[in-house]
């Protein structure tokens, strides 16, 4: 299955925490919150437009960055980046790519690249040698050497933090369904301490996943603490766009600021 039939058709089971972040062109909370409600992982589809995600931006006061994939099935080459850009551009949102393999640049100029506000990269697509790939966020994914996996998920994870020219690192210790269960056994200290360094050497911001509920508290508060910026997402191509409950859950908990957010700029 695609990752985009997959994740649209998946919808969170948590309820929806009223909204009480504020920015200023849409109006002022009753309560204002130490941060933003920024939602720089969403897509669109045919039947959800950027229209929708406006109207759920007043509605919740939410702002929003879409991002679209630079793969053959969606955003194959220059024409197609470039209509991309335009259209967006006439819209109050951010405009974002999320690529999903190496090397994805070679395809496009540098100079339409350079037009497109952020980078967002997972390492969802874990390489398992002889050219087959785990596809991790698959429910049937199956693991049979778990350090192995790991392994080889930790090199991927390094390459996409150390190689990719990227500002937002998603899906943070993701784990497949079949071992999710041994979670803070296989995210060791020197584990998140990898990944944490790596994302403040190359100033890449770890997203706060609200499908996947990741990364946990403590991971956060480290990364915090090292000076790590955050983003939340929410990877919905539907109505569950900006809802992001366990992204102000948690960062609530870890007490995140404004300055602790990664936000970016506007290209044109």
């Amino acid at each position: 299955m695609e990752r985009r039939a997959f994740i649209k058709n998946v919808g969170l089971t948590t309820g929806m925490l009223a909204a009480t972040s504020v920015f200023a062109e849409m109006g002022q909370a009753n309560e204002p919150a130490a941060f933003d409600l920024l939602d720089l992982h969403v897509h669109t589809t045919d039947q959800f437009t950027v229209e929708d995600i406006l109207e759920i931006g007043r509605k919740n006061q939410v702002r929003f960055g879409i991002v679209e994939h630079p793969i053959s099935w969606a955003l194959k080459d220059d024409k197609d980046l470039k209509n991309y850009i335009d259209k967006l551009r006439k819209y109050p949102v951010f405009i974002g790519l999320q690529p999903t393999y190496p090397g994805w640049r070679k395809n496009y100029s540098e100079e339409l690249l350079a037009q497109v506000d952020y980078i967002l990269m997972d390492p969802q697509m874990v390489p398992k040698g002889k050219g087959e790939t785990w596809r991790i966020w698959e429910f049937d994914t199956y693991i049979d050497d778990t350090e192995d996996f790991m392994k080889r998920y930790m090199d991927y994870s390094m390459e996409v933090l150390t190689k990719e020219k990227i500002d937002i690192f998603g899906w943070p210790l993701f784990l497949p369904v079949c071992i999710a269960r041994d979670y803070y056994e296989l995210w060791t200290e020197e584990r998140m301490q990898q990944i944490i360094s790596a994302a403040k050497a190359h100033n890449i911001a770890i997203e706060i996943n609200d499908m996947s509920h990741t990364p946990h508290k403590e991971f956060i508060l480290k990364a915090k603490a090292q000076g790590v910026k955050f983003a939340f997402g929410s990877d919905s191509r539907n109505y569950n766009v900006g809802r992001l409950a366990y992204c102000k859950r948690i960062a609530d908990e870890c007490g995140l600021t404004l300055e602790d957010f990664f936000v970016p700029v506007k290209k044109g």
